[in-house]
C-alpha cells in the first residue's frame, strides 16, 4: 500500500471473544432486567396515582360533581379502594414484558367510556417530562449488559 497508513492488530482476542460471548448471552436472557423494569414501572405508575397525572404529565380530569357526591366528598381520582393501583403487575414471557392491571375496569379508566360519560384518565404508559421512564429503562438494560462484561 502506497502512502501513509497505520495497521491495527488485535492481541488477546481470546478475552475479547469471551467478553462478546458473555454480552450475547446476557442479551439473550433479559428476564433479570425485565423483572427490574417491571418493578420500576409499578413504582412509577403508583407515584402517578398519588399525583393524579397521566404518563404525559397532564392532570387527570377532575371527578364529576355526581361522582364526588356518591363518594361522600372523597376527591381522590381512581383510588376509591386502591385496588387498581395496588394490583398493578407485570409478566415476563421470553423477550416480552407485559405491564398493566388485571382489573376489568382498568381499560375503562385508561381509555374512557364516552357512552357512560367516563373520561379517559390514562395511568399506564411511560412517563415523559421531569422524570422519564424510557431513560430509566434504557439505564436498567445498559446495567444488565454492563454487568455481563465486568
Amino acid at each position: 500500500m502506497a502512502g501513509s497508513f497505520i495497521t491495527v492488530r488485535a492481541y488477546g482476542s481470546g478475552e475479547v471473544n469471551r467478553m462478546l460471548g458473555r454480552l450475547i448471552k446476557a442479551g439473550q436472557n433479559l428476564e433479570p432486567a425485565f423483572a427490574e423494569i417491571g418493578e420500576y414501572l409499578i413504582e412509577s405508575t403508583q407515584e402517578r396515582f398519588k399525583l393524579e397525572v397521566a404518563p404525559n404529565g397532564e392532570l387527570w380530569e377532575p371527578l364529576a360533581p355526581r361522582t364526588l357526591a356518591r363518594k361522600g366528598g372523597e376527591d381522590r381520582i381512581l383510588q376509591q379502594s386502591g385496588t387498581m393501583r395496588d394490583t398493578l403487575n407485570y409478566q415476563i414471557a421470553g423477550k416480552t414484558l407485559t405491564f398493566g392491571s388485571n382489573q376489568e375496569y382498568a381499560a375503562t379508566h385508561q381509555f374512557g367510556r364516552e357512552d357512560d360519560g367516563i373520561p379517559a384518565r390514562p395511568f399506564i404508559g411511560l412517563t415523559t417530562g421531569p422524570w422519564n421512564d424510557a431513560d430509566e429503562i434504557v439505564e436498567i438494560l445498559q446495567d444488565h449488559l454492563k454487568d455481563a462484561i465486568d
